[in-house]
């Protein structure tokens, strides 16, 4: 995304979510050039839900009361690393970085999950489980879900998922797009989604229902489980494989 595209994203974001925002070329230019340590929390919040990646992840450094990993700093040799450049949306992104704890407030369920779902492919005459690892962010009662870059059984699909948690229902809608290559060449699916949240707090279970290479109306079902808490650079580069 150009700066101006990518500007434009967080303000229309922001418009949808009620919680509008003025961001601007100036601000990502700032961003990018690590003038600024930290966006304000309503671009945070935009950022996470456009690029999918949690804030410590672009290269942002977060401070520590607020802070949701365990991984140690990244640093030059004589303490934490500041004023680099970040290139926003990329899992390798330089930056600051701080010590980091557990348990912030995105909520419980933040983290990185494994996606399980099974479809039937009337083509095919046979069932099939798609799988991806994605990571899962959480602003209030809102959940975002994105596969990870190379965490998907079938590569170049990637998955992505708009949650709303009510209690231990979780509802929303999927979304996902074939690789080009693949047997649906390029076809992007999408549908809703309802799970429920087991007591532990580590395993989604439910059903997806939306409609299949013939425009008829499939379910089948889907869980999401539990594999680490922290979503920094080094958790999610070492998920980022095939499940």
């Amino acid at each position: 995304m150009s700066q101006d595209d990518l500007a434009l994203a967080i303000r229309e974001d922001g418009k949808e979510r009620g919680e509008p925002n003025d961001c601007a070329k100036r601000n990502v230019q700032r961003w990018e050039s690590g003038k600024v340590g930290m966006p304000r929390p309503v671009y945070v919040r935009s950022l996470e839900r456009v690029t999918g990646l949690p804030i410590e992840a672009l290269g942002f450094a977060v401070p520590v009361p607020n802070a949701r990993t365990t991984d140690a700093a990244v640093t030059n040799g004589h303490g934490p690393v500041q004023g680099e450049a970040v290139k926003v949306g990329a899992i390798t992104a330089p930056g600051g970085a701080v010590p980091m704890t557990k348990h912030s407030d995105h909520g419980t369920l933040s983290g990185i999950w494994l996606s399980r779902y099974e479809y039937h492919s009337s083509g095919r005459g046979s069932d099939f489980t798609g799988e991806h690892f994605v990571v899962i962010i959480q602003h209030g009662n809102k959940l975002t879900a994105r596969s990870l870059p190379e965490g998907s059984a079938n590569p170049d699909s990637p998955l992505t998922l708009d949650l709303t948690v009510e209690g231990n229902v979780v509802t929303g809608t999927w979304r996902e797009e074939t690789a080009q290559d693949g047997y649906y060449a390029g076809a992007v699916y999408h549908g809703a989604i309802q799970l429920l949240v087991e007591p532990t707090g580590r395993k989604m279970t439910g059903k997806w229902v939306g409609f299949g290479k013939d425009f008829e109306v499939n379910t089948g079902p889907w869980e999401l489980v539990f594999k680490d808490a922290s979503t920094s650079k080094a958790t999610m580069a070492e998920y980022n494989h095939r499940p």
